[in-house]
């Protein structure tokens, strides 16, 4: 198993194209491993352009979002788990975050990434945070010998929501994502159903590679992806 091991838990199967390809592909580019949870296919609420199809039914669009999101996920070089816990609304269970949480002990993430708590416009997005957390701290403990089963605890971050200001998102981290962003290209070609978000996380990675270069001064930085940090990393030194 890899040092380093990202995992990324999202509402939908394609927010992970969106907010985090970049890291993704950077990461493992590292000789990190990725695993990829999607919590839901999106399949009520994101998939608008398939339900246009005549006779089409949820469990195709299931599917169909399922081999978008693997497509995506190996364009980035990571593995990808699908919960299909339904979406508008995303139905949280105990057993779920039970899952979720053997999920993170088995893999014993250093990085996890998910959505901001707070979200007024889409329900399931703060669901997917709240169960995220959840999961994390019942795998990690109180940090200390537990009476069960645990993994170390992970560095634990949030990453851009679509309206960063209605989300009480303040970036804490911009990572220069400028030698894989092709990867992320094609993570998000592959994402059909909802063509319309290509562009704008495009330019939303330029304009993130635009807030990098003024906080560096690497005028080699084009591209960048924005996170928040949820709780403090620990350093040797400043």
């Amino acid at each position: 198993m890899a040092e380093k091991r990202l995992l990324v838990v999202g509402a939908h199967s394609a927010d992970f194209v969106w907010r985090t390809a970049g890291v993704i592909a950077k990461f493992v580019a590292q000789g990190g491993e990725a695993q990829v949870v999607a919590l839901s296919y999106g399949e009520r609420g994101e998939s608008g352009v398939l339900w246009e199809e005549p006779g089409q039914t949820e469990e195709k669009v299931k599917q169909i979002r399922h081999r978008e999101a693997e497509a995506a996920a190996a364009h980035l070089g990571a593995n990808l788990t699908a919960f299909d816990l339904g979406d508008y609304p995303l139905r949280v269970t105990e057993e779920a975050t039970d899952k979720l949480a053997e999920l993170m002990r088995d893999f014993a993430p250093t990085v996890v990434l998910t959505h901001p708590d707070t979200d007024p416009f889409n329900p399931d997005h703060p669901e997917a945070f709240r169960m995220t957390q959840r999961a994390r701290l019942m795998t990690s403990g109180a940090g200390v010998e537990s009476g069960f089963r645990t993994a170390p605890p992970s560095e634990f971050l949030v990453f851009e929501p679509h309206q960063p200001e209605l989300c009480g998102f303040v970036p804490s981290v911009f990572v220069d994502i400028t030698s894989v962003f092709a990867q992320k290209q094609a993570a998000m070609a592959e994402m059909k159903a909802q063509q319309y978000l290509q562009s704008y996380y495009a330019e939303r990675a330029g304009h993130r590679g635009n807030h990098a270069r003024k906080v560096t001064g690497a005028k080699d930085i084009r591209e960048a992806e924005a996170f928040m940090r949820i709780v403090p990393n620990v350093a040797e030194s400043l």
